[in-house]
């Protein structure tokens, strides 16, 4: 739901090899466009070769074009620190030198306020047991890498993969957002079948769940986080006793990813940026997709439709317009 109504602003981050910081950012609502270049040195129109030889100054950055009304930068923030190693001052994973170095370049003050709040935050967390190095500088000339590096994971699926996971990052972010900790916090927000459904990808009991018969209009977001998921206006009467719909309100807030479990094969749906399970994307649905979500009311919240406005929803009042 990219609109050009919403005025654009710049975020850039370097967290190591840039083409591990294009796909946490790409496609979600509100990002515009998301380059890898490098910033934050003292040449002009340096090149890969010559920021690799760690003379140049420069670290390996991407730069973000983002509606702040329809995604905050605090979101983007947030999505920042869960890719890195904020302790790790001499490079990222296997990574070595200060071309790989961390950093938030900010482009205002209000940037900077924020950015300083948010490590300040993550510092107070305990989460990391080392000092939170990553720098926070103000935003320089921008020089856009060569068309090879854009979009990496996109054109180079398999190496980007191999990449991710034996530079030790995939690793590292899954140890550093996943601790015991933070399923005990989950497990004091939720109920126990809310928990079980999101985060082990148990079923409810078909008719017999919140939703299935539900047929009040508004949206119904994420039980964790509130991101928005679906509308009541795709929402269709499957016959199966659990709340389905033809297609989410936002594309990027949706994962779909292959699930073997059980012996079956089909395609599992996730909340992109909480990881909660949904339910599944199935085929028999109504025309002319076809799709089906069928999903669990326990991953779901539901905001009335007079209630959008005053939850933050409210870009989303005119999808439902006569």
């Amino acid at each position: 739901m990219k609109n050009s109504s919403y005025g654009e602003q710049l975020a850039t981050f370097a967290g190591g090899c840039f083409w591990c910081m294009v796909k946490p950012f790409d496609e979600l609502p509100g990002i515009v466009s998301i380059l890898s270049g490098y910033t934050g040195g003292h040449t002009v129109n340096p090149i890969y070769e010559e920021v690799c030889t760690e003379t140049t100054g420069h670290a390996e950055a991407v730069q973000i074009t983002f509606q702040p009304d329809v995604f905050p930068y605090e979101r983007l923030l947030e999505l920042f620190w869960q890719q890195i190693d904020p302790t790790d001052a001499g490079g990222q994973f296997h990574d070595r030198g200060y071309s790989y170095r961390t950093a938030i370049f900010v482009h205002n003050e209000e940037q900077r306020e924020k950015a300083e709040a948010s490590k300040r935050a993550l510092k107070a967390s305990g989460r990391f047991k080392g000092a939170i190095v990553t720098e926070i500088v103000p935003a320089g000339p921008f020089y856009p890498a060569e068309e090879y590096h854009q979009e990496y994971y996109k054109y180079h699926h398999v190496d980007y993969n191999m990449y991710r996971k034996y530079s030790g990052r995939e690793a590292f972010v899954h140890s550093s957002w996943n601790t015991e900790k933070d399923r005990k916090r989950l497990r004091n927000l939720l109920t126990e079948l809310q928990y079980e459904v999101t985060k082990n990808g148990a079923a409810e009991p078909a008719y017999a769940n919140d939703y299935w018969n539900f047929t009040e209009e508004g949206l119904y977001v994420d039980i964790i986080n509130g991101d928005p998921l679906f509308s009541s206006r795709d929402k269709f009467d499957s016959g199966t006793g659990y709340p389905s719909f033809t297609r989410p309100v936002e594309e990027g807030l949706v994962l779909r990813e292959a699930d073997l479990s059980g012996g079956q094969v089909r395609i599992a749906v996730r909340s992109r940026l909480s990881g909660s399970h949904l339910g599944y994307l199935l085929n028999d649905g109504p025309a002319p997709t076809k799709k089906h979500y069928r999903l669990n009311s326990a991953a779901l919240r539901f905001v009335p439709l007079e209630e959008l406005e005053l939850e933050g929803y409210g870009r989303y009042k005119k999808g439902f317009a006569p």
